[in-house]
């Protein structure tokens, strides 16, 4: 079959999903079943028929103990998405000359498991679209690309920038909420925690956005910790806390300048901006503030 035909093979949510790759490089079996198929029989069927067309690359998970597979962009797919996101570490150093190189990197990358538990939160809201036909995750972006975005805010504020896990906007309840997402698996020190937020004041004060930052934590004691630490805190950004096991869109997240109440998502603080390209480049096209 040549790569024509592979190619009129693919179907829209095909094409999501090899759009999903090329930015945040790697899925699980059950996380695309979760996003994007009824079941995970039928996930796995047309992820084999992919994999035959060389539009997905698959590799049995070895960090989690499960053995289920991963997938990330194979051949076909680079090619229908060439992108610059390609290496999860080496943001600044060559590209991967194909597919497989690029595959090779992402499997033998320290943060293989941060970048699944990073991209869980992500799959989980869009899953939430399936079942509530007025939400949408209306922007997901990756960790290079929202330091891309923002970079050059960091030069105009004169400090490093901020480096998110993740960004997105969701829409729910009538609210439209941006965020940045720190996937926290407990292994950072609480010192470098307060450090990354100073850099998210200054992305606040120097004429970006104003998006909850979301501090995802492995548990209820950490959980704490932060927010006892926190408390009093004078943040140009609002901050919220959650937990890996709660699902993002609910009522999951705790305001660290109001503790006393569990927000949902669509429920916390977001301001898109000023729409100057200099200090917030790729402003969010929706309402200043909600």
């Amino acid at each position: 079959m040549d790569r024509l035909d592979r190619l009129r093979r693919l179907t829209a949510r095909d094409h999501l999903l090899l759009s999903w790759l090329a930015e945040h490089y790697v899925l699980t079996t059950g996380q695309i079943a979760t996003a994007l198929f009824p079941s995970l029989r039928s996930a796995r069927l047309r992820l084999a028929v992919l994999t035959s067309l060389q539009a997905v690359t698959r590799f049995v998970d070895v960090t989690t103990g499960d053995r289920q597979y991963l997938y990330t962009l194979g051949p076909l797919g680079t090619v229908v998405y060439p992108t610059q996101y390609n290496d999860p570490l080496r943001t600044d150093g060559r590209e991967p000359r194909s597919s497989v190189e690029r595959t090779e990197r992402i499997i033998g990358s320290r943060r293989l498991p941060h970048l699944l538990g990073t991209n869980q939160l992500f799959v989980d809201l869009h899953a939430y679209t399936r079942t509530d036909p007025n939400a949408q995750l209306a922007r997901w972006w990756s960790e290079q690309h929202a330091t891309a975005v923002y970079g050059a805010v960091a030069a105009v504020a004169d400090g490093p920038g901020i480096r998110p896990d993740g960004h997105g906007v969701w829409a729910a309840g009538g609210r439209e909420v941006g965020f940045f997402l720190e996937h926290d698996n407990g292994t950072e020190t609480i010192g470098t925690v307060l450090r990354k937020l100073r850099e998210y004041d200054r992305l606040a004060l120097g004429g970006g956005p104003r998006y909850s930052v979301l501090l995802r934590v492995p548990g209820r004691r950490r959980e704490q910790h932060l927010l006892d630490v926190l408390a009093g805190a004078r943040l140009a950004m609002p901050i919220a806390t959650g937990v890996h096991t709660e699902h993002p869109a609910g009522p999951a997240w705790t305001l660290t300048h109001d503790p006393g109440l569990r927000r949902w998502l669509h429920e916390l603080p977001s301001d898109h901006g000023p729409e100057n390209p200099a200090t917030n480049p790729h402003r969010y096209p929706g309402a200043a503030a909600a």
